[in-house]
């Protein structure tokens, strides 16, 4: 069955409002929402949610949710030809570059330079290619923790794509634990784990939250990486609390910027001392310690 598009054109600034509106308002519905420049450099963004079906209540419910913002553009429409969108959307990946580590799509492999960290996610089912703002933000925070920290065990939890663990697992060369609630994307996860040929240091478990006995037999890490939701992540704070080394580093996204300040509120009460937050694309990353 074909989508309809629905898209807003905006300024970057503007954008990127509009985006973390309609993401929360939309948090609970599972409809895929994106932003991103059409012409590089150009400055304008495209806000786009996509919908199988009742186009014109989706339409009706982005106006209300975006109703406070002024000069609001018009909501466009589209409609989606069925194809195989994965294939299709990687002719648009560009690789991104953080620190020494490059993320890349199979078909830029040929950019890789000596010296870099060089992790192959191509486009897929499960979250994270390296390219959202969150995911940046977490690689951004991993290349300052490992230049001063050498953790020996780590989880990623909500692995997604399994990006994180891998970054991790290529760059300390440790065991990374890494899990989703989704088995789908557990599945994508593991995929990943062999195509970087870190399948020996990697494991990979479909479980929600701390709820597998894998945890029991893994525990304590000194580095957890959590790209989740910000409620989930306040939800998890005792949980990260007891699974966490004292001393260990904690790297918590998908945060808005927002609600930054409820997140270090939670987990402060759980002991945690922040040590930095880093701003990207209307997300945040926060690094904290035990």
């Amino acid at each position: 069955m074909g989508q309809t598009r629905l898209f807003l054109t905006a300024p970057r600034e503007q954008a990127e409002t509009i985006f973390s509106v309609l993401d929360t308002h939309f948090e609970d519905d599972g409809l895929p929402i994106s932003i991103f420049e059409p012409e590089e450099d150009s400055g304008i963004f495209q806000i786009s949610i996509y919908a199988e079906d009742n186009v014109d209540g989706l339409e009706k419910r982005i106006l209300e949710s975006l109703q406070d913002i002024v000069s609001l553009p018009p909501v466009e429409r589209e409609v989606v030809p069925d194809m195989d969108w994965v294939s299709h959307s990687l002719e648009g990946l560009r690789p991104v570059r953080v620190g020494r580590f490059l993320v890349h799509g199979s078909h830029d492999r040929q950019l890789q330079r000596i010296g870099d960290i060089a992790i192959e996610i191509d486009a897929g089912l499960a979250f994270g290619t390296g390219h959202h703002g969150t995911t940046a933000g977490c690689l951004n925070a991993l290349v300052d923790i490992l230049k001063s920290e050498r953790p020996r065990n780590a989880l990623d939890l909500g692995t997604g794509s399994a990006v994180l663990a891998i970054a991790v697992a290529k760059a300390a060369r440790i065991p990374v634990l890494a899990t989703d609630i989704d088995p789908v994307a557990t599945g994508v996860a593991r995929a990943n784990v062999r195509l970087n040929g870190v399948p020996s240091l990697v494991e990979t478990h479909t479980a929600p939250g701390f709820h597998h006995n894998i945890f029991a037999r893994k525990k304590p890490f000194d580095l957890i990486v959590a790209n989740i939701l910000a409620r989930p992540l306040m939800a998890l704070a005792p949980d990260m609390a007891r699974h966490l080394t004292s001393g260990g580093s904690l790297v918590l996204s998908g945060i808005l910027e927002r609600q930054r300040r409820a997140v270090v509120a939670a987990y402060g009460g759980q002991g945690f001392r922040h040590v930095r937050t880093q701003a990207r694309e209307g997300w945040v990353t926060i690094h904290l310690k035990r």
